[in-house]
C-alpha cells in the first residue's frame, strides 16, 4: 500500500512480480508459514500487523485462514501486469484478504475486484487459466527461488541487494538511491 508514494519520493521504478511462495516454503522443508510452524513468531507477527496498520490509518482483519491458496489471484495478477489495472488489482487483493479479512482464494472474491477495476472477470479468468500464464507463474516462482527469496514482500534492488518485509521498504527505498 506504501510503496508507490516511497518509489515516486525516492525517484525509483517498481516491477512488481507475483510468484508463489508456497514451493518456497516446500523447499525449505516447510509445509506452511514459519508463522504457523513458529507460534510465538506468529502471534508476534499478526500482532505487529495490527500497529502497522494502526500507524498507517490502514483497516486489518485477520483472515480466518492464513496461509491461504492464492494460486488463481496470483494468476490474475500476472495477466494484469502488462495492463494499467496491475497496480490497483494487487493493492486490492492485499486490502480483500488483510483489511477486510476475505478469502482470497474464492473466484467470487476475485471477480468482484476485477468488476470494481472495471475489467471482464470472466475474460480476465480464463486468461489466467492459460497455460501461458501458467508456465508464466513457475518462471517468476522459479526466479524468486533462484533469488533467495524467502518471503513477500522482497525488493531487490538493481544491484542485486535484497530487502524483505514491509518494515525494510524504506531501507530499500534508501539503498535504490545512494
Amino acid at each position: 500500500m506504501r510503496i508507490a508514494s516511497l518509489a515516486k519520493t525516492a525517484g525509483v521504478a517498481v516491477r512488481w512480480r507475483p510468484f508463489m511462495l508456497g514451493p518456497i516454503f516446500k523447499a525449505q522443508g516447510w509445509e506452511t508459514s514459519p508463522f504457523n510452524l513458529y507460534p510465538a513468531k506468529g502471534r508476534n507477527m499478526w500482532r505487529d500487523l495490527e500497529r502497522i496498520c494502526l500507524a498507517d490509518n490502514m483497516p486489518f482483519v485477520r483472515p480466518k485462514s492464513s496461509p491461504q491458496n492464492t494460486l488463481q489471484a496470483a494468476r490474475v495478477a500476472l495477466v494484469g501486469l502488462a495492463e494499467s489495472w496491475r497496480k490497483d488489482y494487487c493493492r486490492a487483493i492485499y486490502r480483500a484478504e488483510f483489511g477486510e479479512g476475505r478469502n482470497v482464494e474464492e473466484e467470487e472474491t476475485i471477480t468482484e475486484i476485477l468488476q470494481s477495476l472495471g475489467q471482464d472477470a470472466g475474460a480476465v479468468l480464463q486468461r489466467a487459466r492459460s497455460d501461458g500464464i501458467k508456465s508464466q507463474l513457475r518462471a517468476r516462482t522459479e526466479e524468486a527461488q533462484r533469488l533467495d527469496i524467502f518471503g513477500s514482500p522482497t525488493f531487490i534492488i538493481a544491484d542485486g541487494e535484497l530487502f524483505w518485509g514491509n518494515d525494510r521498504l524504506e531501507a530499500a527505498s534508501n539503498w535504490a538511491v545512494h
